[in-house]
This record gives structure tokens, C-alpha cells and sequence, in this order.
């Protein structure tokens, strides 16, 4: 997708700045992607497009790789004092940092073989992808200065799909 945009747009004025957006805006998209799976299931009972959500959460993965590796490489030039100084010292970049820290966990575990090992466990492991979803926002929203829209409508993308899980949660308890 990125080369594509390259051939086709362009990185504009300011690269660095658009690569790292766009790897982050993927990423985004494609983590809560995929959480929309089990709603979507739910209102159609289209039962077999689960066997895509692993792939797509290990897709969102490799995008929060390439987008920090962006911001290591591009942005940062491997100045790691600076990159620690910007975990501790930018809200947003300790959210993100804490988002990526706290998926590494679940793409190691991602294999059948990890699945049968934890067991009931994993399933505990992998409710972090709410947490991590809710980071990803928040990154996303504190990044941005001006303009909040886009961070607003990703919100409220995830606020639904948390408010669906919740609603059939509740409605199973009781």
C-alpha cells in the first residue's frame, strides 16, 4: 500500500511525516478491523470469515512495526536517548509505545500451537486488544494539535464496537 501511495501521490512536501502517518493511520484501521470481527459475525452469521481475523490482527502487527520503525529510523536516525526521552516526556508517544509493547504478547502467541498451550489463558492474553485499541486511539488523538475529527469518528468506531461486545456481555449474564 505504501508503494503504491508512493507511485501514485507521492509523499508530499514533508516524507518523513507522511510515511509515519500513513504506516499509523493503516495500522489503525486494520486493528479495528479487526475487532469488528465477532459483531459482524454476530449480525450476519457469516461464521467462516473468522478464520481471517488472526490474519488480520498479525497484518495490524506488522503495520505498528513499519509505522515505529518509521519513527525509529525516519524520524529518529537510531538516536535512542531521544526516542526514550519521547516515551517519557510525549503522552503520545508513551501510548503508542505502551499499544506496541502490549501487542507483542499476542503476535507471539498467535500460532495454533501457543493456542493450545495457554488454553483459557490465551483467551484472558488476547482481551489486551481492547486496551491496545484504546491506546491506538489515544495516540492517534493526542498526536493530533488541531484537527481532532479523525481521531473523533476512530473513537467512535471503537466505542461502538466495545459498546457491541459489552451489550452481549451483559445480555449473557444476565
Amino acid at each position: 500500500m505504501l508503494a503504491y501511495r508512493f507511485y501514485s501521490e507521492g509523499f508530499g512536501a514533508n516524507p518523513i511525516e507522511t510515511v509515519n502517518r500513513y504506516t499509523g493511520d493503516w495500522a489503525l484501521r486494520i486493528l479495528l478491523s479487526t475487532l469488528a470481527f465477532s459483531p459482524l459475525i454476530r449480525i450476519t452469521r457469516w461464521h467462516n470469515i473468522i478464520q481471517y481475523r488472526r490474519m488480520f490482527g498479525l497484518f495490524a502487527f506488522f503495520y505498528v512495526c513499519v509505522h515505529l520503525s518509521s519513527y525509529i529510523v525516519l524520524d529518529q536516525f537510531f538516536d535512542f536517548s531521544e526516542i526514550i526521552d519521547d516515551v517519557f516526556k510525549r503522552p503520545f508517544i508513551t501510548a503508542g509505545f505502551s499499544a506496541f509493547i502490549l501487542l507483542i504478547p499476542l503476535a507471539v502467541t498467535s500460532t495454533n500451537k501457543m493456542v493450545e498451550r495457554l488454553q483459557y489463558r490465551w483467551i484472558q492474553l488476547h482481551r489486551l486488544v481492547y486496551v491496545i485499541a484504546m491506546l491506538a486511539v489515544l495516540h492517534f488523538w493526542w498526536m493530533v494539535k488541531v484537527d481532532t475529527r479523525e481521531p473523533m469518528i476512530y473513537a467512535i468506531i471503537l466505542a461502538v464496537l466495545l459498546g457491541f461486545r459489552l451489550f452481549f456481555y451483559i445480555k449473557r449474564k444476565v
